[in-house]
Parts: structure tokens; C-alpha cells; sequence
């Protein structure tokens, strides 16, 4: 009988590469999305149920959830791929992004989990699978926000392997660097305020090299073999790290002690730093 996975997100980039993969290995596939009107090239394909999910929507979750199990019988993996991200200097984020990204980014993952759960749970069986970044384990300028949500998830699913584990539900985390699809255009919202003028170079030069790093990422095709790897490794691995450009920054990370770290990156974004620290030792002196 085949397996089910349910991906939130699916409307498009890496969810939808997912749900194609999925069904492709023979898979029964829920691809949920906000608004199901986007998924009818999916819908077209055997074992494909396409609903609505909107992770800040505590009944569409719900709902989605139980559509699944009523098409399919049961739900075997959950794939947490939706995802916001709110970059820009933190000074220039209304509250408004700030809530979002943490609504869409952390809340909409804790929820979703909740809801699956008592079904994993009775059944002593479950995977869920997190879509993170390396951007929950290495920072970027100007990624406050994004980063600090994706962190948040990174130490939420760290924790609950301790407590999952022993009612035979898996947690996973995929680790995936820059992704060639249009998340920046639909999945992004970037914050500025001309007149905080002290920003403005820093911002100029950082844009630049994040330009550069995108266009290095990998096709979201290739992250979605990560995660069927993930549904399907009966071992206890949490983190997958998916992309070329993934493996070597960690693999820097993790061989470089902070203070090198993190003058390698403003060396990269073209930021400046010891000019600053000159100049607040001779303040200092006067």
C-alpha cells in the first residue's frame, strides 16, 4: 500500500518539486497550499489530493489534515515546507513583518505540528519533516528577522526528537542553502527607510552579494531528493544538509571559531568593521 506524505506550500518552488517527486517514487500525495486554484498541474496526477492550508489558520490545518486521511486512510510523513522570509535593517520592520514572519515561520510550524500529532501518535508511527535553512544555524547581515525564525525551528525540532522518539514519531530537519525559485518575488518582503541614512551603503553592498549567493543555489529539485531521503532513512539523523553551497558554508562554520567567522562575512558583504573599531578606540582616547 502506498505511503502519504502531506506538504504545506506545495503551490510552487520546492513544495511543488516535492509533491512532483513524491508521486513520481509512487507516493500518495496531499499538496496543500493557500490557494488550491494554484495547484491544478498537480491535481492533474494519480494520488494527488490538492486542498487548502494556510498555516496561520488554525481550521484549514485542521481540515486539511482530516482530508488527507479520509482520501488516503492515513497520513506516514508531514513536510513543513511553507515558509515567509522579512529581510532589511531591523530599525525599518513594522510590526506587522515582525509578527508575520514569526506567525508563518515558527507558530505556523508548531501548529501544524500539534494538529498532525495525535495521529502519529495513535498510530505510534509519523515523520515530520521541517524545511529550515542554513539560515537557522549561520547569519547573515540584514536577516535578522528570517533568521531568528528559522533558529527557533531549528530548537524546536532539536527538542522534540528527545520526546517523539520513544512513541515512534521521527523528526527531520532539512538544511538547505540558496534555492532557484521565486521565493524572493512571492515568499518575501524586504524592509527599508531611505531616510535612515546610515543603513543605505551597508544595505547596497550587501544586496549585491546576496544577489551573487542566490545565483549559486541549487534547483529545488535537487533539495526535494534530500527530503524523500529524509521520509525514507529509518536511521535517527536529524539534520540533512541539501546543497553544495550548504555543505561548505557549515562545513566553514564549523571549522572557524566566531570572531574569524564572522570577519570572513563582512568581509563578503563588503562591510565595514575595523575601520569602526579605529575609530571608537580614538574616541575613547580623546
Amino acid at each position: 500500500m502506498p505511503q502519504t506524505v502531506l506538504i504545506t506550500g506545495a503551490s510552487t518552488g520546492l513544495g511543488r518539486a516535492t509533491a512532483k517527486l513524491f508521486q513520481q517514487f509512487g507516493w500518495n500525495v496531499v499538496a496543500t497550499m493557500r490557494n488550491p486554484s494554484d495547484g491544478a498541474e498537480l491535481s492533474a496526477r494519480e494520488r494527488v489530493l490538492v486542498t487548502q492550508l494556510d498555516v496561520e489558520d488554525d481550521a484549514s490545518i485542521v481540515s486539511a489534515i482530516e482530508a488527507g486521511i479520509t482520501r488516503f486512510g492515513s497520513i506516514d510523513v508531514f513536510v513543513n515546507n511553507a515558509g515567509f522570509g522579512a529581510f532589511g535593517p531591523l530599525e525599518a520592520a513594522s510590526i506587522e513583518t515582525i509578527r508575520r514572519q514569526f506567525d508563518v515561520n515558527v507558530i505556523g510550524v508548531l501548529r501544524t505540528m500539534q494538529a498532525i500529532l495525535p495521529h502519529f501518535r495513535k498510530r505510534r508511527a509519523g515523520t515530520i519533516i521541517n524545511v529550515s535553512s542554513t539560515s537557522g544555524r549561520i547569519t547573515l547581515p540584514f536577516g535578522s528577522l528570517y533568521h531568528a525564525s528559522k533558529y527557533a525551528v531549528e530548537g524546536a525540532t532539536e527538542a522534540l526528537q528527545y520526546e517523539l522518539a520513544p512513541l515512534g514519531i521521527a523528526v527531520k530537519l532539512i538544511e538547505p542553502g540558496a534555492i532557484r525559485t521565486d521565493f524572493a518575488g512571492r515568499s518575501m518582503a524586504f524592509s527599508n527607510d531611505p531616510e535612515l541614512a546610515e543603513y543605505q551603503p551597508l544595505l547596497e553592498a550587501a544586496m549585491g552579494t546576496y544577489g551573487a549567493l542566490t545565483g549559486a543555489g541549487s534547483e529545488p529539485e535537487q533539495i526535494a531528493h534530500v527530503i524523500l531521503t529524509a521520509a525514507t532513512d529509518d536511521t535517527a539523523t536529524l539534520r540533512y544538509v541539501a546543497g553544495d553551497d550548504a555543505v561548505q558554508m557549515l562545513q566553514e562554520r564549523a571549522a572557524a571559531v566566531d570572531d574569524l567567522f564572522f570577519a570572513k562575512v563582512r568581509s563578503q558583504f563588503g562591510l565595514p568593521f575595523e575601520a569602526v573599531l579605529r575609530a571608537r578606540a580614538s574616541a575613547s582616547d580623546e
